[in-house]
């Protein structure tokens, strides 16, 4: 689930409470502060990232519209308020919504699922763009004990755990790296490279044999763990490569 890191703003303290209440009942919004005036508010988002800002517009000191104009890097806004003459002045300022009081936990879901579905069609389209960057790429950069060495995607025949290491081997040499399991499948273009046990990817163009519970790159047998057994005939079929 993508969460919705949030605060509330507001000076009255029944509207602050039930903002609260609303807040909980949503899953995917995590509140992280809520505060009675803006000028505490500014100061926490200088230090803190916030998703979503449910802010009142009429405060004593600095109001709402104020606060967004101060603002330099805004976050999406959800305007709370008993008045509707704001409404054009709020959206020339880019607002997400604006609710008027009393607000139905109705109207406030309505609104929040608004600002869901969009993390979640930005975050889907970040990673198809990551995705489709490394398809293309070639080459990546891996950090060995010394130095940061490249490596051609097309060399590697397989990827071995060796307790705090990862051995990359190629036809040439193996390449020792203390990066993690999960940061070398980040990097991988998927469309060639699959895990076929805790311990081992491998680049499924390199494959020259599979018998039963294993597979042979040359004459290395490489095990297929019953946990990935399924992934990978399934994976081989869908390339219609069995």
């Amino acid at each position: 689930m993508i969460l919705i890191n949030c605060i509330a703003v507001d000076d009255e303290p029944p509207s602050l409470r039930q903002m609260e209440e609303y807040i909980s009942k949503v899953p995917y919004l995590n509140l992280l502060a809520t505060f009675d005036n803006a000028i505490d508010s500014m100061n926490y988002l200088k230090d803190n990232p916030v998703d979503l800002v449910f802010l009142d517009i009429q405060m004593e000191n600095l109001s709402g519209i104020q606060f967004l104009k101060l603002l330099k890097d805004k976050p999406q806004i959800i305007l709370t308020t008993a008045y509707d003459s704001y409404a054009l002045e709020a959206f020339d300022l880019d607002v997400d919504d604006y609710l008027l009081k009393p607000i139905s936990f109705e109207r406030f879901l309505k609104s929040t699922e608004k600002i869901h579905k969009k993390a979640i069609i930005e975050k889907h389209s970040d990673l198809a763009v990551a995705t489709e960057l490394s398809e293309k790429r070639e080459y990546f950069f891996v950090k060995t004990e010394f130095h940061v060495e490249r490596v051609d995607f097309s060399d590697i025949l397989y990827i071995e755990g060796l307790k705090e290491y990862l051995g990359i081997n190629t036809a040439n040499r193996k390449i020792l790296t203390l990066q993690s399991f999960n940061d070398i499948l980040d990097t991988l273009p998927s469309s060639n490279f699959i895990r076929t046990h805790k311990s081992y990817v491998v680049a499924v163009n390199k494959i020259t044999r599979i018998e039963r519970s294993h597979i042979f790159i040359g004459d290395k047998l490489i095990p297929i763990g019953p946990k990935y057994k399924d992934d990978f005939f399934n994976t081989l079929k869908s390339r219609k490569l069995i």
